[in-house]
Formats: C-alpha cells, sequence, structure tokens
C-alpha cells in the first residue's frame, strides 16, 4: 500500500528528467574531459622537447665558443648601432608617417594625392632596391646645393662625401618605414568611432585639437599593437644594412667570422642577440597595450607576473596541505 509520504519522497520527473527537491543541493558538475586536446599539448611537448635537445648536445654549435664571443666588444657595438638605428628609424617614421596619415585623412585632393603616391611607391618596390639606390645616389647627383631655384648656390657639397654608409641606411629605412607608419596611423584614426569627432565639432573644438586630444588618445588602441610589431619587424630588418657595410649586428660577427671561419657559432651570437632584445620589445608592448586598454574594459586582465604569483601560491597551498600534520 501507497502512503502520502512514499508519494512525496519519490523523485520528480519533468519531460523525462528527474528534477531535484526544493532545498537539495545540486549536483556536483564535472568538466568534459578532452582527451584529443591533452594528446595534442603532450605530442607538442615531445617535439618541442626532441629539438631543444637535439639544439643544444649538437657539438657543432660549440656552445664555448658562442658564450666566448657573446660580450666581446665587437658584438656589443654592432647591437648599440642596432638599436640606435631601430629607434631613430621608428622615431623619424612614426613622425613623417603621422603627417602623410593626416594628408591622406585631409579634404585636400592634393594633399590626398601625394600622400598616396608616397604610399605606393615605397610600398611597391623592396627595402634592399631603395638601400641601394640611396646608397648610389651620386651617380645621379654628383654634388648637392642649397640656394635660389635657377639662381645662385648659397653652398654645395658632394653626394658621396655627405651620404655615407650609416646617413643612408637610416635615410632609406625611414623613407621605407614611413609609408607603412602612414598606414597604421591612418588605420588607427579611421577606428575611431566618428560620434567623437562630431561631438568635439560641436563643442566648437578646432580640428586640430580635436586630432590630438580626442581622436589619437583612442585610436592608440589600434595603433600599439601595430607598431609594436613594426618595432620589432625594424630591429631585425636592420640587418639588412650590412650590404652597405654598416657595422650593425650581423655585419659585426660576419667580420668576426670572415677571420675566424667559425660561421655557425658567430651566427648563433647573433641569433640570441636578436631574440633577447626582441623578448625586452614584446613584454614592453605588453605593458603599453595595457595601459591604453584601461578605458576600453571595465577589469584588465592578470599580467603574467600576477598569474605567476597566483599559481605558486596555490601551489605553496597545497604542498603544505600535504605536509601539514593531521592532513590525512
Amino acid at each position: 500500500m501507497t502512503t502520502v509520504s512514499d508519494v512525496s519522497d519519490a523523485p520528480r520527473v519533468s519531460d523525462g528528467f528527474p528534477v531535484s527537491a526544493p532545498g537539495a543541493e545540486p549536483p556536483p558538475i564535472v568538466p568534459r574531459r578532452r582527451p584529443g586536446r591533452r594528446l595534442s599539448a603532450a605530442a607538442a611537448l615531445l617535439v618541442f622537447a626532441t629539438v631543444l635537445v637535439s639544439v643544444v648536445r649538437n657539438d657543432a654549435f660549440q656552445w664555448g665558443l658562442v658564450g666566448q664571443y657573446f660580450t666581446t666588444s665587437a658584438v656589443l657595438d654592432g647591437l648599440l648601432l642596432t638599436l640606435w638605428l631601430t629607434g631613430v628609424v621608428m622615431v623619424l617614421g612614426f613622425l613623417l608617417g603621422t603627417v602623410l596619415a593626416v594628408m591622406r585623412l585631409s579634404a585636400n585632393p592634393v594633399l590626398r594625392t601625394l600622400s598616396w603616391g608616397y604610399v605606393w611607391i615605397f610600398r611597391s618596390t623592396p627595402l634592399l632596391v631603395q638601400l641601394l639606390f640611396w646608397f648610389n645616389i651620386g651617380a645621379l647627383y654628383p654634388t648637392l646645393g642649397l640656394g635660389i631655384p635657377y639662381g645662385p648656390q648659397l653652398f654645395t657639397v658632394t653626394t658621396v662625401n655627405l651620404l655615407g654608409p650609416t646617413l643612408t641606411a637610416v635615410i632609406g629605412l625611414t623613407l621605407h618605414e614611413t609609408a607603412y607608419a602612414a598606414e597604421v596611423v591612418r588605420g588607427g584614426i579611421l577606428s575611431v568611432d566618428p560620434g567623437q569627432t562630431e561631438a568635439a565639432q560641436a563643442l566648437g573644438l578646432s580640428r586640430r585639437r580635436t586630432l590630438y586630444r580626442i581622436v589619437v588618445p583612442q585610436a592608440m588602441r589600434s595603433i600599439v599593437p601595430t607598431a609594436g610589431n613594426m618595432l620589432i619587424g625594424t630591429l631585425k630588418g636592420t640587418s639588412i644594412v650590412s650590404v652597405l657595410a654598416v657595422h650593425d649586428l650581423l655585419y659585426s660577427v660576419q667580420l668576426v667570422y670572415n677571420q675566424n671561419y667559425q660561421v655557425i657559432p658567430l651566427l648563433m651570437v647573433a641569433t640570441l642577440w636578436y631574440v633577447a632584445v626582441t623578448t625586452v620589445l614584446s613584454a614592453g608592448q605588453y605593458y603599453v597595450e595595457r595601459h591604453y586598454a584601461r578605458g576600453s574594459s571595465r577589469g584588465l586582465p592578470p599580467t603574467p607576473l600576477r598569474l605567476l604569483r597566483v599559481r605558486l601560491a596555490g601551489l605553496r597551498g597545497r604542498l603544505n596541505s600535504v605536509t601539514a600534520p593531521g592532513s590525512r
């Protein structure tokens, strides 16, 4: 015989699925197991470990010789010149690129056409061709002068004496990077909501004040990631100036291995320096992006150092719970 209590204690069923009684604890949530993800991660780690062990244990790399030449004066001088070239080219490139971007967005058709033509020409020719062209510009213009057009010259100078290898590298790299920087800045400006400009105009702000106080700070969120990639690309791209006999990092190690014929160890020296500097620049790019993302979201993601501290604290807590007396 079925009583009322038996009926009330029976699990309720809704659409064929049991429903928990009011006040009962919810069932535990078990995450879905993904064996494929774990297998792929294990395979990737295995391949990485295999390659790493192969490189480290390969005697042909001569790691002792790499460490010997890693901090020599010739290599460090080349590294300093590489960093100097990168900084000068990026600063000048973005200054000129900002001017071209403003010209491209101008209502003046002449300025728009000139900006578009500059970007079209310098993006259509390889960087090496541009550097070689500027290096041999003396064949077209043996002398350079300043004076009144079609009138007397105030002074003249021989082109070969004026444009040395380093100055030629700065000019060629800057003009090349300016074309790409102009597109980066233009894309960042176009990413800003047009309503911001309309609101600034409604408040009576001038076009110049609107650009530098309203548009550019918001455009930096889109400009910084691409500019960071350009900075890293320029750092590595400066190695091409070795064809002009500019004593950058690559050319410095080339001079050394042309004397001792230790090609692979010296190339590894240059590679490790490029990796080290790129790592520092990537870390700086992360924090700059984080700075400009403060107004775009309510909460910023934790930094890698913060994540490391949290994980170490969790690991320390688990170890303490295991080693504590009476934990079992």
